[in-house]
């Protein structure tokens, strides 16, 4: 069985309405929500012209692994917190700006970026130390979709 925490990810970018109705089957796969012990995730949950945040307890190694693919992939927008796992690893922040690799930045319980000494020496001067931060900061832009999305089944 794997070791679980608590996780959250922000979601940001434009995608089509297509995407929109794959992202949203990943979604259900994960079993997210908008709040933390709420309702399962349905599409309608999305805010128009903010970023999609989500969470849930109990996920495998603190990650959402199929979702964090498909938006490497799709080139979208996201930070995922996860929890420690006390005696296997630490509180981490993962941001992925839509190019290149993710970024990893070591965080608290409260998802608060924090440096140690040894990063605080290899990175050296305050500038540098601020832009660390910064790049773990980084805002994650609306989640726009393009196009009419599919209609909803009656329940």
């Amino acid at each position: 069985m794997a070791d679980r925490v608590s996780a959250s990810i922000v979601l940001g970018g434009t995608m089509s309405a297509a995407d929109y109705a794959e992202l949203t089957e990943l979604i259900a796969l994960e079993g997210l929500s908008i709040e933390w012990d709420g309702e399962p995730f349905e599409p309608e949950h999305r805010n128009v012209g903010e970023p999609l945040s989500l969470c849930a307890h109990e996920v495998a190694f603190g990650r959402f692994e199929a979702l964090e693919a498909w938006c490497r992939e799709k080139r979208i927008v996201y930070s995922r917190w996860s929890g420690s796992y006390a005696g296997q690893w630490g509180g981490e922040r993962v941001v992925f700006s839509g190019d290149g690799e993710p970024a990893w930045f070591a965080a608290d319980e409260d998802d608060c970026v924090m440096i140690g000494r040894e990063t605080a020496e290899k990175l050296g001067l305050m500038e540098a130390i601020r832009a660390h931060f910064d790049a773990a900061d980084a805002k994650v832009p609306p989640l726009v979709v393009e196009g009419p999305l599919p209609e909803q089944p009656a329940t």
